[in-house]
């Protein structure tokens, strides 16, 4: 395989540099028009008479509705072609939008993060295939992770911004907003509709794309596929014992962490101001953001102190974010709250890299995508079993109460992360 030539934009052709420009531009609008709702989202649910136990079940339906779809639809942009596949995901957000501000019930509610879930699967590696396929044919064996690396920036500065415009906008617009008989955070929601209909034009006329032939079976094929996909993968995970507890030990972080995740804006926003509550909770999600692409940053680092023994790197992260996440309920004031949301938040980058090391360690290219497949289920199903323990002991005793229950399922994640270790050791030996 012929040597890859390093990255250096003052080399590539005008036409490779404005292909990154404009993934760029379309990653940065596509997750800003996103930003603008996840600060605000439990506010804004709140706000519509929910209580915790029912937002954690709708959120629970955008984690199942993705788990159901991501599977099927995981080869159609391959088989229908990338933008079509995204355009119909923005198609899928924009119902999503208009049926949240349209309503205060909770089944119209649940149908709409169906459809965040629905357009989130339809979403996953598309324009990201695109992009690097389209950069590979203008610039032949370039390396093409800086690249990315500009792409992936943009997507984080995009959901920080939104985040941030996102908070202030309730609290600059939302009296106006009432005073014709909506909610203040539907000016949010409204903002992301009219900046999800700008992606949609923007991907129309900016993506280019060679037509892809139709083939009518490929939505059938992956439907159909999926039990032997959940079969391959459960089957390889049982052979293989370090991957099972690595799957299992996943699956408990994520119960610990989604609901933190989800549910700490309800929590934070009694310690402030009524009148820039909403603006500190959309500058507390941009630090979130930031947070943990700093401690993904970090993450070699850390794997270097535990000599790059990524089971132990990984025991410690889940140690440090129960430990994190304790402190973080016992916060009574917005200062306290927010340091250690940050430093929780850091932990979390640190998380990733390790996990997924361990896992391609263990497969080969042949089972790969199986594996990764089957950890998306996993850690789907993890999440959305956390999101309604959490909100059913939050509803009934108190949110810091649903945390600190939430940090023994990662003491249970520590503990087969130790087992991993022994299991490493046993099978070098």
């Amino acid at each position: 395989m012929a040597t890859e030539i390093e990255f250096s934009s003052a080399a590539l052709t005008p036409t490779a540099r404005r292909h990154i420009r404009v993934f760029q531009i379309h990653q940065f609008l596509d997750r800003f028009a996103m930003g603008l709702t996840v600060a605000v989202v439990a506010l804004a649910l709140t706000d519509r008479g929910m209580d915790l136990f029912q937002i954690s079940l709708l959120f629970g339906v955008y984690a199942l509705t993705t788990l159901t779809m991501e599977l099927p639809f995981g080869g159609l942009a391959d088989s229908v072609g990338r933008k079509p596949v995204f355009l119909l995901a923005i198609v899928a957000s924009l119902i999503s939008l208009a049926l949240f501000l349209s309503t205060s019930d909770f089944h119209v509610l649940a149908l709409s993060f169906a459809f965040i879930g629905f357009g989130r699967a339809l979403r996953s590696g598309t324009l990201d295939a695109w992009f690097v396929e389209t950069f590979k044919a203008e610039a032949p064996d370039v390396d093409v992770q800086p690249a990315l690396a500009k792409a992936q920036w943009a997507n984080a500065v995009g959901l920080a911004v939104g985040a941030v415009v996102g908070g202030v906008l309730p609290d600059v617009l939302g009296a106006g907003a009432e005073r014709i008989g909506f909610s203040i955070y539907d000016v949010s929601y409204a903002a992301s509709f009219a900046v999800m209909l700008g992606v949609f034009v923007f991907t129309m006329s900016s993506i280019v794309e060679t037509p892809r032939p139709k083939n009518g079976n490929a939505l059938r094929q992956g439907f159909a596929s999926v039990p032997t996909v959940i079969r391959d993968a459960s089957l390889l995970a049982l052979k293989h014992p370090v991957l099972a507890m690595l799957l299992a030990s996943l699956a408990f972080f994520l119960m610990a962490t989604n609901p933190v995740e989800v549910i700490w804006p309800t929590h934070a926003k009694p310690m402030l101001d009524e009148g820039y509550a909403n603006t500190v909770i959309g500058v507390v999600t941009a630090i979130y953001f930031f947070a943990i692409a700093f401690g993904a940053s970090l993450s070699p680092l850390v794997s270097r102190i535990f000599k790059r023994r990524h089971a132990m790197t990984l025991a410690a992260t889940f140690a440090g974010l129960a430990g994190a996440q304790i402190a973080l309920a016992l916060q009574g004031g917005i200062v306290g709250f927010v340091a250690v949301f940050t430093l929780y938040s850091v932990i979390l980058g640190v998380s990733e890299t390790p996990a997924s090391a361990i896992l391609h360690r263990c497969v080969g290219d042949h089972q790969r995508s199986t594996m990764l497949s089957l950890r998306s289920l996993i850690q789907q199903l993890g999440a959305a079993l956390g999101l309604v323990i959490a909100g059913a002991v939050a509803d009934a005793y108190s949110t810091p109460i649903a945390w600190i229950v939430g940090a023994a399922f990662l003491l249970m994640a520590v503990m087969l992360t130790l087992m991993l270790v022994r299991q490493q050791a046993a099978e070098a030996e």
